[in-house]
């Protein structure tokens, strides 16, 4: 969340970039309800200081009678005031988590995602001397895949990956994990649950009618959406020496999405689902270091999809597609046939001290201060995602799919190219 100094200081900006990135919020009333919750708390530290006083005088005082009656009189009005003060924490509490981050001057002014920014591209969309297919159709007519039986098992949207891209999936992960380990990453593999305050703490939603998590009844456990959260999760509540920092992390997880109401014709196949795998980077840095980290981030994704050899663009994220958290974030898109046009396979966000604000993770300064410190996460491999743009951009006119070459040694016999059976 913002420093609530911050939005004081700077109601107006704190305004326009709620405006800017399509977030309703009602920033006057949120001031509102914070001068009269500090009022509250002063009000009623001021009776427990009283309080603590009669206590002591209780034990001098010849005459206790007249302090107990005093005391009675100090615990009513505090009873009093706690349900009108837990009111108006609750209100306040819904309002500031609504509030975005900050945004980057030079990120994009725009409403929508048509209006976000292409800054890189590596290669161009194939030109096929055959009809070429989507990826459902391939992968169906070579055996990889079955959505009818994961629907029969699971719903709509769930899936089986079957023989040649069961090895190619986990070819994927194994080969974003390399290039990450070679950066210096460290690995982890994470739990696929998370704590409702986890989850706020990153920025999501756990519950309610908006929700695009699955929650665990009667429990304050979801699935993860992502391995942001379990790796934003793992310092919660710890300050890191500053001498550590930055801390770069490579996680593997599951990742499960309601995905609700994407259904239309560019979320058919695996482009939307509600279970994947991916291969997430994530950062703790100082915050003067957090841009360049950003920056890396962003190179390390297209250094991963130029290995895989598919055509693929950078676009810088307007304001209006920018997810509360996000000071500024990239996409990479990579050519798709299904949707004849670009579809997104990465995305790195640096949150700056938003989420650490939220999870209280800080860092500990060579003096001895403490601060916020800034947190990235970055998208290594989206296994779904990226199958799709290799399947499609490397298709045959046989209907066969060459395996990029950076892959092979994980496939078994070092195939390099899945046939038809």
């Amino acid at each position: 969340m913002l420093d609530l100094k911050f939005i004081r200081e700077n109601k107006e900006k704190v305004k326009e970039n709620c405006r800017l990135r399509n977030f309703e919020v009602d920033v006057d009333r949120l001031l509102e309800l914070d001068e009269k919750r500090r009022e509250m708390i002063q009000r009623m530290e001021k009776l427990k200081n009283e309080k603590n006083k009669l206590n002591e005088e209780i034990k001098k005082s010849a005459d206790k009678k007249v302090i107990v009656e005093k005391g009675k009189i100090i615990k009513k009005k505090l009873e009093e005031a706690v349900p009108e003060f837990e009111e108006t924490e609750k209100e306040w509490k819904k309002l500031v988590i609504k509030i975005p981050n900050m945004t980057h001057p030079d990120a994009p002014i725009g409403k929508d995602d048509s209006e976000n920014k292409e800054i890189e591209r590596y290669g161009e969309p194939p030109e096929f001397a055959f009809t070429p297919k989507g990826h459902e159709e391939l992968m169906k007519n070579l055996d990889l895949i079955d959505f009818e039986r994961g629907a029969k098992v699971a719903g709509a949207k769930f899936y089986f990956l079957k023989n040649e891209a069961v090895f190619l999936e986990q070819a994927l992960v194994n080969y974003a994990l390399e290039v990450c380990r070679q950066e210096g990453f460290s690995p982890f593999v994470t739990p696929d649950l998370a704590k409702d305050e986890v989850l706020l703490g990153i920025g999501y939603n756990p519950r309610g009618e908006e929700t695009q998590v699955y929650s665990i009844e009667k429990t304050d456990l979801n699935l993860v959406g992502t391995a942001e959260i379990t790796m934003g999760g793992y310092h919660k509540d710890e300050a890191i020496d500053e001498k550590d920092l930055p801390l770069k992390y490579v996680a593997l997880s599951h990742c499960f999405r309601t995905e609700a109401g994407s259904y239309g014709r560019h979320s058919a196949g695996l482009f939307r689902v509600h279970q994947f795998t991916k291969v997430e980077m994530f950062a703790y840095t100082l915050p003067e270091n957090s841009e360049e980290m950003h920056t890396y981030f962003k190179d390390m994704e297209v250094k991963i999809f130029k290995g895989l050899g598919v055509p693929f663009r950078v676009v810088d994220i307007c304001t209006g597609d920018l997810g509360g958290p996000a000071y500024r974030k990239y996409d990479l898109e990579a050519w798709m046939t299904s949707r004849d046009g670009w579809g997104e396979v990465t995305s790195t966000s640096d949150t700056t001290d938003y989420q650490a604000r939220r999870l209280n993770v800080k860092v500990k300064r060579e003096g001895g201060q403490k601060e916020f410190l800034h947190m990235l996460n970055g998208t290594a491999i989206a296994t779904s995602r990226a199958l799709i743009a290799i399947i499609e951009n490397c298709q045959q006119a046989d209907g066969s799919v060459v395996i990029p070459e950076v892959l092979r040694k994980w496939m078994p016999g070092g195939m390099k190219t899945i046939n038809r059976k």
